[in-house]
C-alpha cells in the first residue's frame, strides 16, 4: 500500500466534505450505499475479519468526525467498526453514538453485503474501491483453498487524502451559468419514514445496441429515459411550469490529476424545458446529448468546481462560528434542493478481478432520498448487466413504472427487484 503518509491524527475534511454535517440530520441523511450480492450466504464472523483486514489498507477511513469553532474535522478512531444483520432501511443516517463513531456502516443479509457511507467520508469512486477491498478479502477468507498465500491477488493501493478541490481549483474562472428553480415532484409520502427501493436490472448488451443506434452514452440515454418517464407521469398532468432539471454528478479524477481518496466530483445539471404537451422522445434525447455536450467540458467542469471552492473559501463564510453557519447553511442548502428535480448518478463499471467473479452475483448503488428531491436515481453495471436503481420517498411508482414500460417497448430486457415497501411493476407487462 503507498500513501502520502501515516494516517494523521486529525485532518480537515474537503471542500465538498465540510458542508454534509452541517446540513444532514434524520431527515437528509447525505448516505450513499453499496451492495454486493454474492452466491453465497454471508457468514458474520468472516465478515468482520474482511472488513477489519481491509480498513488496514484504508486507514484514512479509521476516522470519526468532531466538531470544532468554525469548521468539523476528522480525527483517528481507534474502535472497532460495528458488522450487524441489516435491519433497516438503506441510506439512512448513520448515528455515530451507535456505530462506534464510523462513517461507515457495514450490514449483510443473507447472500448481501452492505456498505453505507456517510459523504463527509469520501465520494463514490472511492468508496467503490474499499467496499471491492472488502468482497476481494471476504471471497479470500471463505474460501481459503483456492486462495491461499500463493494464489492470492497483490492489490497495491495507492491513494492520498490531499483536498484536489484546493489543489485544482482556478481562482480567475467565472461561473456565467444562471439557475432557474426546477419543477418540484409532489405526492404523498411513504409513512414512517420508509424508502421504497426499485431495483431494474438491464441487459447491458441490448441496452448498448440501442444507445449505438442513438448514437449516445448510457448515461446520456438513461437520463433521456428518467426525463421523458417524469414527463410522462407527473410533468404534464401537474401542466409543469419549470423545468425538469437532473444533477448528474461527475467523476473530476478523469479530468485532473488525482489520486486522492476524499471527495473529488462535481456535477453538470441537464435541464429540460417543455412546454410542448406532445414532446417526443427523440426530441428530449437530442436536448439530453446536447446539455452533456456544452456543459461536460473540461472547461465548463472548471467554471463549476471552481465557483464552488471559492464559496467554501470566502472568508466571511470562514470566519463565522460553527453553530451560526448550521442553521444558515441548513435554509440554504434546502433552498438550493429546489434547483433540482432529481439526481442521476451512473458510477460505471464495477471491474472485478476474474477468479473472484464467479462468486459475486451483482452490485446495486443506492443514493438517499430526501425531502425535496423525493426520488433519487442511480446505476452501476458488472458484467452483463446494468442496475438501474430508484430509491423514493414517494407513495407511488408512476414514474418508476413508466421507465420500466418505456425499455421494455425498445425491446431492452429488464428485470425487477424490490425492497416490497410499494407494490412492484410487474415484470410480465
Amino acid at each position: 500500500m503507498i500513501k502520502d503518509k501515516e494516517i494523521e491524527e486529525w485532518r480537515r475534511l474537503d471542500n465538498s466534505a465540510k458542508i454534509f454535517p452541517i446540513s444532514t440530520g434524520k431527515k437528509y441523511s447525505t448516505v450513499f450505499r453499496l451492495s454486493a450480492v454474492l452466491k453465497e450466504e454471508i457468514n458474520p464472523e468472516t465478515l468482520r475479519q474482511a472488513v477489519k483486514i481491509a480498513l488496514n489498507k484504508f486507514e484514512s477511513f479509521k476516522v470519526k468526525m468532531k466538531k470544532g469553532f468554525f469548521w468539523y474535522y476528522f480525527e483517528k478512531n481507534n474502535k472497532k467498526p460495528i458488522i450487524e444483520k441489516e435491519k433497516n432501511y438503506p441510506c439512512k443516517y448513520i448515528d455515530p453514538k451507535t456505530n462506534n463513531q464510523y462513517l461507515f456502516k457495514v450490514t449483510y443479509f443473507e447472500k448481501k453485503i452492505n456498505i453505507d457511507v456517510f459523504h463527509s467520508l469520501t465520494d463514490g469512486n472511492s468508496a467503490t474501491n474499499f467496499f471491492k477491498e472488502i468482497i476481494y478479502t471476504y471471497i479470500e477468507l471463505s474460501h481459503p483453498e483456492k486462495f491461499n498465500k500463493e494464489y492470492r491477488v497483490d492489490r497495491k493501493i495507492k491513494y492520498n487524502t490531499e483536498d484536489s478541490y484546493i489543489k485544482n481549483y482556478d481562482k480567475k474562472s467565472k461561473n456565467n451559468n444562471t439557475n432557474r428553480k426546477a419543477y418540484i415532484l409532489s405526492g404523498k409520502k411513504i409513512p414512517l419514514g420508509g424508502i421504497s427501493v426499485i431495483h431494474e436490472i438491464i441487459n447491458i448488451k441490448q441496452l448498448k445496441e440501442v444507445c449505438q443506434k442513438y448514437n449516445v452514452t448510457i448515461t446520456q440515454y438513461l437520463t433521456a429515459v428518467l426525463i421523458y418517464s417524469i414527463y410522462e407521469g407527473n410533468y404534464k398532468k401537474a401542466r409543469g411550469k419549470r423545468p425538469i432539471k437532473i444533477c448528474i454528478p461527475v467523476n473530476l479524477k478523469k479530468y485532473f490529476n488525482s489520486i486522492t481518496i476524499s471527495n473529488f466530483f462535481s456535477y453538470i445539471t441537464v435541464e429540460a424545458d417543455m412546454k410542448n404537451e406532445k414532446t417526443s422522445f427523440e426530441e428530449i434525447l437530442d436536448l439530453v446529448k446536447n446539455e452533456f455536450s456544452k456543459k461536460l467540458t473540461e472547461t465548463e467542469i472548471q467554471k463549476t468546481m471552481s465557483a464552488n471552492v471559492k464559496l467554501g473559501n470566502n472568508i466571511f463564510i470562514k470566519l463565522i462560528p460553527l453553530f451560526l453557519k448550521k442553521p444558515i447553511v441548513k435554509l440554504s442548502y434546502i433552498e438550493i434542493r429546489k434547483y433540482t428535480t432529481a439526481t442521476f448518478s451512473n458510477i460505471g463499471r464495477i471491474g472485478i478481478i476474474g477468479e473472484y467473479q464467479k462468486y459475486i452475483n451483482n452490485f446495486l448503488f443506492l443514493i438517499a432520498p430526501e425531502q425535496v428531491e423525493k426520488i433519487k436515481c442511480s446505476a452501476c453495471s458488472f458484467e452483463d448487466k446494468i442496475v438501474f436503481t430508484f430509491t423514493s420517498i414517494l407513495n407511488n411508482t408512476n414514474i418508476e413504472k413508466n421507465f420500466y414500460e418505456f425499455l421494455i417497448k425498445q425491446n431492452i430486457n429488464v428485470e425487477i427487484e424490490s425492497n416490497g415497501v410499494l407494490d412492484v411493476i410487474s415484470s410480465k407487462n
